[in-house]
């Protein structure tokens, strides 16, 4: 620390965690074998230290946005010192090490847990995994609730690094007969009139693509299904519900046997895929981050060759 810049003790930073983690001061002292009186104590004090209000005393205890900056760096201390442990062969230092990573559905669904399995099974890692869109992701990082990220941000959170993956390649398809019935003609004009299958209320993919079709104008049809997971939206397309903008990947096999149709085979959207983790000197991470990369370069496209405007899931 400079000169005239208050230290952030261990012990009231760890205390903030613990509340924000447990929800409630009473439940935070049950956990530190402490009592309420010397958990509000050490927050009150840290609030002193720092001149913020790091707490909403809700139900449960919210961290402020200052609050969620000595959260995340609460989190990180833990990370370097089990760090710190094993590397000194301290103890508990055997037990497995867990990395949380936030990641969108559809790689969740094509290659993302073949990056997990090329980590070194010697390093004893657990992962938690957590399914969440674009918005939460950032959130997630920031409150330090997740050490990294597959998102499809290029923009850093405050206090980690990021780096391009490479793209996720989009198509639309539709069963053969959905295809007959209901985009007999023109594309760009029967495709804003069909049912769609879309992830949730905040996937744009589709009307991206009916925009790119129809310069800029536009959008898909209103009889939309929404189906929140990436293996049944795919099911929900090749059912015949709906078309759908699907991952190639996903699309492939079913386009082979027949159960879906490419809607316009010249016109993929490519949304490109970026990988944010905490700025740490973690061996775990690095290992995480080393063969996320590495399995990402073997499936994803690169370079992109048409971005959606509003990546979805």
């Amino acid at each position: 620390m400079g000169p005239g810049m208050p230290e952030l003790p261990l012990d009231q930073v760890r205390t903030l965690l613990a509340v924000v983690d447990e929800g409630t001061f009473d439940a935070a002292a049950a956990a530190l074998h402490v009592t309420p009186s010397a958990v509000s104590q050490r927050v009150k004090a840290l609030e002193q230290r720092t001149g913020r209000v790091l707490l909403l005393r809700t139900k449960p205890v919210q961290p402020t946005e200052s609050g969620a900056i000595v959260v995340r760096l609460a989190r990180q201390l833990v990370r370097l010192e089990r760090d710190a442990r094993a590397e000194l062969g301290l103890s508990g230092a055997g037990e497995p090490t867990r990395v949380s990573v936030a990641v969108n559905s559809d790689s969740l669904a094509t290659w993302f847990l073949t990056a997990l399995t090329r980590v070194p099974e010697e390093l004893r890692l657990c992962f938690e995994l957590r399914r969440e869109d674009q918005d939460h992701t950032a959130v997630l990082l920031r409150q330090g609730l997740v050490m990294a990220a597959v998102t499809s941000s290029s923009e850093p959170v405050t206090g980690c690094s990021v780096r391009a993956l490479g793209t996720m390649r989009y198509v639309a398809v539709a069963h053969p007969a959905f295809a007959a019935r209901h985009l007999d003609g023109p594309l760009p004009e029967t495709l804003p009139h069909a049912p769609v299958v879309v992830f949730d209320r905040r996937d744009d993919l589709q009307d991206g693509f009916v925009r790119l079709l129809n310069h800029g104008r536009g959008r898909a049809g209103s009889l939309r299904h929404s189906v929140p997971t990436s293996e049944g939206f795919v099911e929900a397309v090749a059912a015949g519900l709906g078309w759908g903008m699907v991952p190639e990947v996903q699309a492939e096999p079913l386009l082979r046997t027949g159960r879906l149709v490419h809607l316009a085979p010249d016109r993929e959207v490519d949304v490109p895929l970026y990988w944010q983790q905490w700025k740490l000197d973690s061996p775990a991470l690095a290992a995480v981050a080393r063969a996320v990369t590495a399995t990402a370069a073997d499936a994803l496209s690169t370079p992109a060759r048409r971005v959606s405007p509003s990546p979805r899931r």
